[in-house]
């Protein structure tokens, strides 16, 4: 099977963050999240980015939509693929 990598899109760091630690509480995950910083197109102000969790799911046992209403919590959202 493919490996499979879900992107989860935040409004800041602080959320971000927060998403990173509880993703791991709630689905058990293997390997800490990754958090990438996605400057807006055009911007340079930090504050006009986005942050990015990124999971691997080796596995393929995460469901996008389970994970879409997870990160809602955060004001953040899935990116599907």
């Amino acid at each position: 099977m493919s490996d499979v990598r879900h992107v989860l899109v935040l409004p800041d760091r602080d959320a971000a963050e927060e998403v990173a630690q509880a993703l791991g509480d709630r689905f058990g995950l293997a390997e800490e999240p990754q958090l990438v910083r996605d400057a807006l197109a055009g911007e340079d102000d930090a504050e006009d980015a986005q942050w990015l969790v990124v999971l691997e799911d080796p596995e393929a046992r995460l469901n996008g939509a389970e994970l879409d209403a997870f990160v809602a919590d955060w004001d953040g959202w899935w990116e599907a693929p």
